[in-house]
């Protein structure tokens, strides 16, 4: 060293590197900077992770005494190893140098350039100065070079491999891959240096299999496997040693397509992405690389709807975050999975987060994205091929014809996939045509398979599905305008289509059982043997085919009985009946089907039970209630409940066709429990979430607090699930389904409690008959099969009263002459004769309530003056029973016939259920609030000013008892939220103002206030369990819904249903100018002698008080405006 130095010490700093590259291009731990003093002795410093910019940063100082020698070599080495090293890893330059030439920077940084690397010179920028000499810095020399036999013949190895990298001379690898293995059988398990040893083996293994000079790669993966086994998620080198496994994998499944190993990719590239974060070396260098390969390598794969194929389609996704370039992709694999796994297995969650996922893809992508048309029409077919044939709801049926029309604009004449795009739209088009009838959504589904089938011509390798399709809609078209042409046609197309059809083509079981069908047709129409012998053998070769849980096995099932019947109706041989049977049994009983085809089937059953008179008739409706009921209970709002039920438009008519097919098979208790149960599916649904569990708190408090929660969950629910918002509804509806499962295991355990077994499931005629505690309830039912009255009496047996003279023909005769005679007595003046409505009440008397009556009177003894209950179903709905009048002398001329109000005091109950509960909710007693709410000045578009709204109020406050709170709103307090609030608060109302049933939307029936209607989901939703009592004074407040008739789904039925134990309602227009009469003398007659009494009030007496206002004012009031209120409930 210089002269000038003695006595002083150097100062020595490693700043950082750049351009460092590894000869061997092996992914280095780290990078450290060593000076060799002397052949003893050496500084090292710390090593340092590479950057993704191939420098490295080290701030690292030593203090080097002046006796030092002048002269030094520094090296660049890779470290593969973070914590402990094994050898002194690899050189990347090495560079000879004094001191003095390093002190002539002065106190300043600077860069010093090493020998090139693959055509780049990696460099250091150090800082080295003159200091004065401080005692002991020798101690800073902490690297003793020691010859050690390990690190010897590891650093050799790491020399051959380089030299194997750079010339690929296989001698080279042999020689490191000798030395790597010397070094792993010194370092047994349990050495500290194992993991090392073989990740330095595995690497030279791995490149030689890379570079087809090895072949041994399962045994390079073990290696690799030990590693990280000894590496556990704390180890500095972990992180590496997951690349290394993956590297592995990766290349193995690239030459030998190794699926298993795709998996196991991708789940440790999830593992190592927060491990490496952007800006590292080995993210970019290897991390990133092995991600886009595994990205790429997954989205070429065929769908795998496996649980291990959708999990890898899960962690594709995760590799994808939002804002990757391959996002969208990853959300379309992902769905399309689902729909596969959804229509081998039939859950619903899948196809809902199937379509959550496509709607995220197609937001992902606007209009000029290339893939726009794929992801919309992936999209459509959830929703309309999966979905909507699942769930049957009409809005996902509309929005993927609105989907696949968008992606057919997409894909003019001349692109690649407008094939498909054709199919696509005339798939769903067939399906709207089956769903409503239009026969322009058929004959257009024709036309755009025939141009579908142009683009696929023979030899196509989708011509079979085009063919399948094609026929498909012709024989549909076929079953509604009976052309032959279009059956024969059919018939053809699915032979060649079954003719390119290979056996084990996931489809072909479509083909079978389509062509099945279509020669069913063809026997039918020209019945030759031939035709119906391979219909039958088609449908079992089907079912062969299929795996015992595979949701087609249901289509299969349902063709076969078609075949079946067909036969019988040719044959008449009964075996073939029973087999019909017991093929629409397996087909309603198939688990993974979903419940609109289930229930469809459960429909034709019912009907071709009832055809050929079988005794399978009352299983078969038993079944489709049960489906009916889980297929509503899993549908997310109320509203949705109801159009979910309005779908099954044949089915209207079932619960009154089970009742007359039970009363048929004289079994009176099942007509009583069918017709309640089919019948009731809005109101139970609802009303189960709000069952009393009283009895149940007593003697298990939690379980009933736990159910009571779950309940208030699903109501929340339900709520969520509607909106214009498709995206946001259906995530609502999943976790609406994931709270259902939750309440029905809590249910199932409620009913393991003794004493609970019935607890929420349809009721027993038992059950039923303690609506009748109070007086006889009368069910009155009007089937195509047979009209009929069963008589539930307070105890005994059911009784029946047939009308042998009256056809539901008939029923609905009278039901439009009462219409029309309404309307023309509303045009009358108030003295002129009703003639006609006379006539009516008439018949309604002698054909209908006189035989009841006799019934009530003679066989069961029910005393004149008692109460009786009115429960029509159907068309009797539309008939104000409780008019019917003789309107004529009696025989002996000794006075006039009494009518059914002079014998006794009637009301209605839309169900038994629906009674019972009010007379259980009659056990929660509160002070008596009264409010009045009218709005004569209704908001825009809500109907006329009402003159007499503000006097009939007042008049109600007059009449009612000082003792209740009495409350008035009207005007502009009048308001949606007002009334709301008024009907939560108190126990007593009534209400005047504008009333409107919507037959198509029953729940958007409405009352008129100020800002906005009050609507029936409103009044619905607003649990008010302490009300007592409310007067309609509106318009059509107890008339029922077109759509499903047998629900009773009007205002007074969600009155009653919010939690009022007693109702007036109206059937039809009220005249203000006259109501207030009927009001008052209702009032003054409800009220009379409570002061003088001190008595309560008491709703139990409104019908009562009901039947005495309307005799009272029958010299005041037009018929027709008498015979209007009605009396619902206790």
């Amino acid at each position: 060293m210089s002269g000038n130095l003695k006595g002083r010490s150097i100062r020595f700093e490693v700043i950082s590197a750049k351009n460092i590259d590894v000869p061997s291009e092996r992914i280095p731990a780290g990078i450290y900077v060593t000076l060799k003093l002397d052949d003893t002795r050496r500084w090292k410093s710390a090593i340092r992770v590479l950057s993704s910019d191939n420098a490295v940063a080290w701030g690292d100082t030593v203090t080097l005494s002046s006796y030092a020698s002048p002269a030094l070599s520094m090296e660049i080495r890779a470290s593969f190893e973070l914590g402990r090293t094994l050898g002194n890893g690899e050189l990347i330059g090495n560079l000879e140098t004094s001191w003095d030439n390093l002190l002539d920077h002065g106190d300043e940084p600077f860069d010093l350039s090493f020998p090139p690397v693959r055509g780049v010179h990696p460099s250091l920028t150090l800082k080295v100065a003159s200091v004065h000499a401080c005692g002991n810095e020798d101690s800073e020399l902490f690297d003793s070079i020691v010859d050690c036999e390990l690190a010897r013949r590891t650093d050799a190895g790491h020399t051959r491999f380089a030299e194997y990298m750079a010339s690929k001379t296989v001698s080279h690898l042999n020689d490191a891959v000798e030395n790597f293995q010397s070094v792993l059988e010194q370092c047994p398990d349990g050495h500290p240096d194992r993991g090392a040893a073989l990740t330095n083996l595995a690497l030279s293994r791995l490149q030689g299999y890379i570079h087809n000079d090895l072949e041994d790669i399962d045994s390079t993966t073990s290696l690799f496997r030990d590693t990280l086994e000894l590496r556990s998620q704390d180890h500095l080198d972990h992180a590496l040693s997951l690349y290394h496994l993956t590297e592995a994998l990766t290349w193995r499944n690239s030459k030998e397509h190794t699926v298993v190993d795709i998996h196991d990719s991708a789940r440790l590239c999830r593992k190592l992405l927060p491990l490496c974060p952007e800006g590292t070396y080995l993210r970019r260098i290897g991390v990133d690389g092995a991600v886009y390969y595994v990205i790429c390598t997954c989205n070429n794969l065929p769908i795998d709807a496996s649980d291990e194929g959708i999990q890898l389609r899960r962690l594709v996704l995760e590799l994808c975050p939002p804002g990757h370039q391959h996002h969208p992709r990853a959300l379309d694999e992902l769905s399309r999975s689902l729909n596969r796994r959804f229509s081998q297995r039939g859950s619903i969650d899948d196809i809902d987060e199937s379509i959550q996922l496509g709607r995220e893809a197609v937001s992902l992508c606007p209009e000029g994205h290339p893939h726009r048309d794929t992801y919309l029409i992936n999209l459509a077919v959830s929703l309309s091929h999966y979905r909507f044939r699942h769930q049957g709801k009409s809005e996902d049926l509309n929005e993927a014809i609105s989907l696949y029309k968008e992606g057919l604009r997409l894909r003019p004449v001349g692109h690649e996939d407008r094939d498909s795009s054709l199919g696509n739209l005339g798939g769903a088009l067939v399906d709207r045509f089956n769903q409503r009838g239009d026969i322009n959504d058929i004959n257009r589904a024709i036309s755009l398979y025939r141009e579908a089938l142009a683009l696929r011509p023979p030899g196509h390798h989708r011509r079979d599905t085009t063919l399948n399709n094609l026929a498909n809609a012709l024989e549909t078209r076929y079953d509604t305008l009976d052309a032959s042409d279009d059956l024969n046609e059919a018939i053809d197309l699915y032979r060649e289509s079954l003719s390119l059809t290979q056996h084990d083509d996931p489809e072909h079981h479509i083909t079978l059982h389509n062509l099945s069908s279509a020669l069913c047709s063809r026997f039918t129409r020209t019945p030759k043997n031939d035709d119906i012998e391979e219909a039958i053998a088609l449908c079992q070769e089907s079912l062969a085919a299929l795996p015992s849980l595979h949701p087609d096995r249901y289509f299969s099932y349902m063709r076969l009985q078609e075949a079946y019947q067909s036969r019988y109706r040719v044959q008449h041989n009964p075996v073939d009946l029973s087999l019909a049977v017991e093929n629409f049994r397996l087909a309603s009983r198939h688990p993974t089907q979903g419940f609109p085809a289930r229930i469809n089937g459960a429909i034709d059953w019912t009907f071709a039970a009832e055809r050929h008179n079988h005794a399978s008739a009352q299983e078969a409706y038993k079944m489709f209630f049960e489906l009916l009921d889980r297929h509503l209970a899993t549908q997310s709002s109320i509203v949705v409940r109801r159009e979910a039920a309005a779908a099954f438009r044949r089915a209207n008519a079932l619960p009154v066709d089970a009742a007359s097919c039970a009363i048929r098979r004289d079994s009176l208790r099942e007509a009583i429990e069918l017709v309640e149960q089919g019948r009731g599916q809005q109101w139970s649904l609802a009303s189960r979430l709000r069952t009393p569990l009283e009895d149940l708190k007593m003697t298990h408090p939690k379980l009933a607090d736990t159910f009571s929660e779950l309940s208030k969950h699903i109501s929340d629910a339900q709520g969520r699930a509607v909106g214009a918002d498709r995206a946001a509804a259906d995530r609502a509806a999943i976790e609406y389904r994931r709270v259902t499962e939750q309440w029905d295991a809590a249910v199932a355990e409620i009913r393991d409690v003794q004493g609970f077994s019935r607890f929420l499931l349809p009721p027993s005629y038992d059950d039923l008959q303690v609506a009748a505690c109070h007086g006889p309830v009368i069910i009155l039912i009007a089937s195509k099969y047979s009209c009929n009255a069963v008589i539930v009496p307070k105890s005994g047996e059911p009784h029946h009263v047939p009308f042998p003279s009256l056809a539901l023909a008939d029923l609905e005769m009278l039901k439009v002459n009462f219409a029309r005679a309404i309307r023309h007595a509303s045009h009358m003046g108030p003295m002129e004769s009703r003639t006609d409505l006379i006539v009516l009440l008439r018949r309604i008397w002698d054909e209908i309530m006189l035989p009841i009556v006799k019934a009530l009177m003679h066989d069961l003894k029910v005393k004149a003056r008692s109460r009786i209950w009115l429960c029509p179903t159907a068309a009797f709905t539309s008939i104000p029973l409780h008019a019917a009048h003789p309107s004529r002398t009696k025989a002996d001329r000794s006075g006039r016939e009494l009518c059914l109000e002079d014998i006794y005091i009637c009301s209605y109950t839309p169900t038994l259920s629906a009674l019972i509960r009010a007379r259980q909710a009659m056990k929660m007693h509160a002070t008596p609030s009264f409010v009045a709410i009218g709005q004569s000045q209704p908001g825009a578009g809500q109907g006329e000013a009402l003159l007499t709204v503000d006097s009939e109020l007042e008049l109600v406050h007059k009449l009612v008892p000082p003792s209740a709170t009495f409350t008035s709103i009207s005007g502009d307090e009048a308001t949606r939220a007002g009334a709301l609030d008024a009907l939560q608060q108190n126990t007593w109302v009534h209400l005047a103002c504008h009333g409107k049933q919507d037959r198509e939307q029953p729940y958007h029936s409405r009352f008129a206030m100020r800002d906005e209607p009050l609507t029936l989901l409103d009044i619905m939703q607003n649990d008010a369990p302490q009300a007592e009592f409310a007067f309609l004074s509106a318009c059509h407040t107890a008339v029922g819904d077109e759509e499903t008739p047998d629900e009773v789904i009007h205002l007074a039925a969600g009155l009653q249903f919010s939690g009022f134990k007693s109702v007036i309602g109206t059937l039809w227009v009220v005249d203000d100018d006259v109501a207030r009469h009927v009001v008052e003398a209702f009032y003054t007659r409800l009220f009379k002698g409570l002061e003088e009494e001190g008595g309560m009030m008491d709703c139990t007496k409104a019908a009562s008080a009901l039947n005495h206002a309307t005799y009272t004012v029958k010299n005041k009031v037009p018929l027709e405006q008498r015979i209007v209120f009605v009396h619902i409930g206790v």
